[in-house]
């Protein structure tokens, strides 16, 4: 008979060999293709491109950056490692779409329908360092993060929406693919909003999950600071966030630390000062029964927090044996107290906060497993661009309301969601 110790073993073992299949399948170094586009926009009747100026009429698609990755050369080009910081580096990240072959013309037949022809890469030229805050020094005092701010307003300015979007990357994850993900997603917003990719150290590898985990939590406060930090200097209209996998494990906690109010500060005041708008959670992988006790501290300061979830999700079920504890984005409810179930209850029942069931029996040629569905899914990502681009709760966006045996809400995709996203956005 096998020993507590020898079975516990035997489980770690399980996991890391299936975490590792699931890396050499995925491979790490894998380039980033141009996602499938988002199913309200394949019919070519709705063009999110229809009012993008010549100067957008590009291959090229920059995006904002921040990081706390440490350096161990600043210049011309930045070389960073996988090592955290509580600094803040900021600039641009200069990523294009295909190679100098591929023209507008073709890049905008492929974003507005289904044409099979194989998705062109999307690729980081360079990085373009404009600042390096230390973590104790003020905006005030560098006029490298001045300018820096000074460009997120004129991009604020001269884009149709006026908020900025987040986009926190998970594990297995590098600098180059973490641009190339968050200007893609800017690209399919028909280059309306203005995105800034946040890259913390990921170490680049599933065999190194574990290191990850430590640097996402090493993590938290400075991306906490440079919300507080966009809040204070610029001036977007709202600050949303998507945070994909353990990006979570940044964004949940980092959401916590933010909801506690300065000295004197109401909690009215707190939300004026910073802004958020939609908070994401596509897969988040963190523990379910942490994420339910973060939501409840900051649920009231923000306009509305989704969960994308698909309960088949291979990469999480691994996930749940490392971290001995299932994820929020496969949840085991029968792990949280009484108390906790009773919030998370009436949280989806009465304040803002939406689980989106990612159900591959509801979605058409969605894999079983899919964790990556938030850019491999025309529906999903069609659902989740109306949220960001429109602010449309999920009734408006065509998703069908459920109920659980124990009362809590939830939303599914209907047989005919390709109809209704399609109407919401031709209107």
């Amino acid at each position: 008979m096998k020993s507590a110790f020898e079975s516990g073993l035997g489980k770690a073992a399980l996991a890391l060999a299936g975490l590792l299949a699931l890396g050499l399948l995925a491979g790490c170094d894998a380039p980033v293709r141009l996602m499938p586009t988002p199913v309200s926009f394949t019919n070519g009747d709705v063009d999110p491109f229809e009012k993008v100026g010549s100067k957008l009429m590009t291959t090229e698609v920059p995006v904002l950056y921040a990081t706390n990755r440490l350096a161990l050369i600043e210049e011309p080009d930045p070389l960073h490692t996988i090592v955290p910081t509580d600094d803040l580096r900021m600039g641009v990240a200069h990523v294009r779409v295909g190679d100098e072959t591929l023209d507008w013309e073709t890049l905008h037949r492929l974003s507005t329908s289904n044409d099979p022809a194989e998705r062109p890469i999307v690729h980081l030229e360079r990085l373009e360092q404009m600042a390096v805050l230390k973590a104790k020094q003020e905006v005030k005092d560098s006029p490298e993060a001045q300018a820096f701010f000074a460009l997120v307003n004129k991009a604020l300015e001269a884009s149709p929406n006026s908020e900025l979007l987040i986009y926190v990357h998970g594990s297995n994850n590098t600098v180059p693919r973490a641009a190339a993900q968050a200007a893609q997603f800017r690209h399919f917003t028909g280059r309306r909003m203005v995105v800034l990719a946040f890259m913390w150290p990921s170490a680049g590898s599933i065999l190194r999950y574990l290191t990850d985990v430590s640097n996402a939590s090493r993590t938290v406060e400075p991306f906490a600071r440079l919300v507080e930090l966009l809040a204070e200097n610029t001036k977007a209209s709202r600050i949303d966030v998507l945070a994909y996998s353990a990006g979570a494990q940044v964004l949940s906690p980092a959401l916590a630390h933010l909801a506690t109010p300065r000295p004197g500060e109401t909690r009215e005041a707190l939300q004026a000062r910073l802004r958020l708008g939609q908070i994401y959670f596509a897969a988040p992988d963190i523990d379910t029964r942490r994420f339910v006790n973060e939501l409840g501290a900051y649920i009231d300061i923000i306009d509305r927090v989704s969960i994308a979830a698909n309960l088949n999700d291979s990469v999480l079920r691994f996930a749940a044996i490392v971290g001995r504890a299932s994820r929020a984005g496969r949840p085991n409810l029968t792990e949280l107290s009484a108390e906790q179930t009773s919030f998370l209850v009436e949280a989806s029942r009465k304040l803002r906060f939406d689980l989106i069931r990612v159900d591959p029996n509801d979605i058409p040629n969605l894999p079983v497993s899919s964790h990556a569905f938030w850019y491999d899914d025309p529906w999903v990502s069609g659902d989740m661009l109306a949220q960001f681009l429109l602010s449309a709760p999920p009734p408006r966006r065509g998703l069908d309301e459920q109920r659980s045996p124990g009362g809590a809400r939830y939303w599914t995709f209907p047989s005919d969601f390709y109809d209704r996203i399609y109407r919401l956005f031709r209107r």
